[in-house]
């Protein structure tokens, strides 16, 4: 799945049209936010998943957390083949992907979905969930990516937002190496005058506000041709090498295993 940038709506979608016009690869819809009646949400929220979709982009939904009453009716309203995946916000513990994960795939059986099709991606925003982050990831087979809120997570651990600087180093390495060690994307929430840093931490894309980061991320975490020709050899030499029927290969000072090729995969896929 290639996710450089998805375009972050405003609570009632208004900003849904520059959404579908810019370069991003998918859209987020809300129906978490509280300044928005639920059921209005809602609506907008499947109008902004058809819409994206037939716009070619992904399609995903914010919906409200597991410990609230609302989730159930977020699902009931939103499963359908369209959907690409949901984001969990505020995850703090892995219980609230296993909680979602059941009623996702109650719903898509009753709907005569392939259970696993939508996605879950759990947002990290607080300091309890980034020390929970290798158990959240693995929380469930559908947790396709991790979510660094870094604006929330400034707020949870008292920092000054306009100082974020290196002083998140930790949080998103973190995340990083959470999502990269168990073959997810990592992904994360940034204004487009971080874009360019953050594409060398490691992350693979970001959740944007508007048509220009859109633009800023394509290029920051665009995949470089050395890289894509590092990816391929890996690939090409794992393949020789299990054809002779042994379990990993080598590349230069590289070991090149199953789990490295499927990130391989996943950069040629970006």
């Amino acid at each position: 799945m290639r996710l450089r940038s998805i375009f972050a709506l405003s609570p009632a979608g208004s900003n849904l049209d520059e959404a579908l016009g810019s370069v991003s690869d998918g859209v987020l819809a809300t129906v978490a936010h509280a300044s928005v009646p639920v059921e209005v949400a809602r609506h907008a929220a499947l109008a902004a998943v058809t819409a994206a979709v037939a716009a070619g982009k992904f399609a995903f939904v914010t919906v409200n957390h597991p410990r609230t009453q609302f989730l159930r009716g977020d699902l009931e309203a939103l499963v359908s083949p369209e959907l690409r995946g949901v984001v969990i916000n505020h995850c703090v513990e892995p219980q609230d992907v296993r909680d979602t994960a059941v009623l996702l795939r109650e719903f898509e059986l009753a709907r005569g979905i392939e259970p696993g099709t939508i996605a879950i991606i759990p947002a990290i925003s607080t300091a309890r969930g980034l020390v929970r982050c290798i158990e959240i990831v693995n929380a469930a087979p559908r947790v396709a990516a991790l979510l660094f809120d870094s604006p929330a997570y400034t707020r949870d651990i008292g920092a000054r937002i306009e100082e974020r600087g290196t002083r998140l180093s930790y949080a998103r390495g973190a995340i990083v190496a959470a999502a990269r060690a168990f073959d997810r994307l990592p992904l994360v929430t940034a204004d487009a005058f971080e874009l360019r840093d953050l594409g060398h931490y490691g992350f693979s894309g970001a959740v944007v506000s508007d048509a220009r980061a859109a633009v800023s991320a394509a290029t920051a975490f665009a995949t470089l041709e050395l890289e894509r020709r590092r990816a391929q050899s890996l690939i090409d030499a794992y393949d020789a090498t299990k054809a002779e029927r042994a379990w990993v290969a080598r590349v230069d000072d590289e070991v090149a295993d199953a789990s490295a090729v499927r990130r391989a995969h996943q950069l040629l896929d970006h």
